[in-house]
């Protein structure tokens, strides 16, 4: 018996590769999460977008609070099972009228696991309507695999390689995926989707978490860090990651920069390897 998602939602997400919106988080308490978002990003003067939205769950308490949550892993475990490690994590926010982008792609293409099986959860920390740009995808596409991408930077790319498909694939019937404050979506490694830019009145922010199941593995050489968030782990794959005491703390920022440092190692030796460079 599934604990979160319906028969038709758990049939959807294996047909298509996708559901959408899921209930998870009131929106008061998702309010909060943006606030300390926020808050953080006007001490820094830095925003969390590109080059600096990698693993939070690292560095804040409250992030750590959002990925642990039953709301979302009891979802996650209908498609994946009960031991669950969290692979990587991206904050993704697009500024109310900003060129702000993400290119059609898939999420495996730099991920080096083996099976192909992550679901991301995209946590919605303001409303995501269409006009905020949301996730746009086409479904069923997970079904054809991993396809070749290139990379076409552009400052405006949220993807942190630019990477973009580099063969066609119908896009004549796309679906897209609005969600509101607190609610997420549920998409496989290999679906094919992009978000256009916000031109809606508020900012766009959401919380790209990769779950995987325990028994799935990292081909890199690179050995990297995964976080186990519900289950045992019988398997060893991965170094264990330190859940954060103190606020972007000196040992959170320590062990935050270690891992960053070891997933963009890996990321930049799959370049090498399922890349195709396209000039444009």
């Amino acid at each position: 018996m599934s604990k979160k998602l319906t028969p038709d939602q758990i049939a959807q997400y294996e047909r298509d590769g996708y559901v959408c919106p899921v209930d998870a988080f009131s929106a008061e308490r998702t309010r909060a999460w943006r606030d300390r978002l926020e808050t953080f990003e006007h001490a820094q003067g830095q925003k969390m977008t590109r080059g600096h939205n990698f693993k939070p769950h690292l560095l804040f308490p409250w992030v750590d609070e959002i990925v642990h949550a039953p709301e979302v892993l009891d979802a996650v475990e209908d498609l994946i099972g009960p031991d669950i490690r969290l692979f990587h994590l991206t904050v993704w926010p697009k500024d109310a009228g900003s060129g702000a982008y993400v290119s059609w792609h898939q999420d495996a293409t730099y991920f080096a696991l083996e099976p192909a099986c992550h679901v991301t959860a995209w946590v919605a920390l303001t409303d995501a309507p269409i006009e905020a740009g949301c996730m746009e995808v086409v479904p069923g596409s997970h079904k054809l695999g991993q396809l070749p991408h290139g990379e076409m930077q552009n400052p405006d790319n949220l993807l942190s390689r630019g990477q973009e498909l580099a063969v066609d694939v119908d896009r004549t019937r796309t679906a897209y995926m609005p969600v509101k404050a607190g609610q997420f979506s549920l998409h496989h490694t290999h679906l094919v989707h992009n978000s256009r830019p916000n031109r809606w009145h508020d900012r766009r922010i959401g919380l790209g978490i990769s779950y995987i199941p325990t028994w799935a593995r990292c081909t890199s050489p690179t050995r990297v860090t995964a976080m186990l968030v519900r289950g045992e782990d019988k398997h060893g794959h991965f170094d264990d990651e330190r859940r954060p005491v103190e606020e972007a703390g000196p040992q959170e920022r320590a062990f935050h920069a270690e891992a960053v440092a070891r997933f963009r190692a890996m990321n930049a030796g799959e370049t090498e390897n399922k890349t195709a460079v396209v000039k444009r």
